[in-house]
């Protein structure tokens, strides 16, 4: 036997009637605090060489590194296709 219940209510029914905390004050108290930390955050940056390096701390020579090890990847891929075909 196979029996369906559809139930029609809110979110908010839903939680109140399984006995669920309503998070939502708490939620929002916590995102205002978020908001309000970053923007204090991003006015304190007037320097865009500052803020650059806070944002990425790793700075240019990470990402030509990155750039590198994917460069030699390729390369070595494009070698060992080379050396495939040429033993074929």
């Amino acid at each position: 036997m196979k029996v369906n219940i559809d139930l029609d209510m809110t979110p908010e029914e839903a939680r109140k009637m399984m006995g669920l905390p309503d998070l939502e004050p708490l939620q929002k108290a916590m995102m205002d605090k978020m908001q309000n930390h970053m923007e204090d955050y991003f006015a304190s940056m007037t320097d865009p060489e500052l803020m650059f390096n806070k944002l990425m701390p790793i700075g240019i020579q990470a990402m030509e590194t990155y750039q590198n090890f994917y460069r030699e990847m390729a390369k070595a891929s494009m070698q060992s296709m080379n050396d495939s075909d040429a033993d074929e």
